[in-house]
């Protein structure tokens, strides 16, 4: 099983790249580079599942994108990833959550859900759980590595029973996962 928080969020980030036109050298480099954005971020001890942060490497620049639920986060955050070897530049696009009481009730209910019930008890044991809970303006955003598509549709259920305005489900499995790394490598 692939290592499920960042390393998969960054896999599928990854598989958006163009990396037919980069040399096999530099694309070497960059996925390590890659990798090791992925354990940096993964290791940073305020990054919860109610944030959410991708990564994109070209030649050592690091585009980093997603949402984060407090602006010392993004800058933490940022600053961890340009000590990284290998990083030339870090181009920081994470966008700050609004603070809001409706957002912070709904996240937390959610979390209860999905974590809460017994076919997710394997993930919640993880010291980072894999099931990112994004919640803005009342709009829920899964994101994410699970096991099956049966553990996808699920969350998305549970997610979907607390009044939010929409729930988008951003999930990947752990077979789209394998097969992002395959097609990059």
């Amino acid at each position: 099983m692939l290592n499920k928080r960042h390393i998969g969020v960054a896999l599928v980030l990854l598989m958006t790249t163009n990396i037919a036109a980069a040399s096999s050298i530099e694309t070497r480099k960059d996925f390590q580079v890659l990798k090791d954005v992925a354990t940096s971020v993964d290791r940073y001890t305020q990054f919860t599942i109610f944030d959410d942060v991708s990564a994109y490497v070209k030649d050592g620049v690091v585009t980093l994108t997603g949402k984060v639920t407090m602006p010392y986060k993004r800058d933490d955050i940022e600053k961890r990833v340009s000590r990284v070897d290998g990083v030339r530049t870090v181009l920081d696009e994470i966008a700050v959550l609004p603070v809001s009481q409706f957002d912070d009730d709904l996240r937390y209910r959610i979390a209860r859900s999905i974590y809460g019930h017994s076919n997710f008890w394997n993930y919640a044991i993880m010291p980072n759980p894999p099931i990112h809970i994004v919640v803005e303006h009342g709009r829920v955003t899964l994101t994410g590595v699970v096991n099956s598509e049966v553990d996808r549709m699920l969350a998305r259920t549970l997610a979907s029973q607390f009044g939010a305005f929409s729930v988008t489900n951003a999930l990947k499995t752990d077979a789209e996962m394998r097969e992002a790394l395959e097609k990059s490598e």
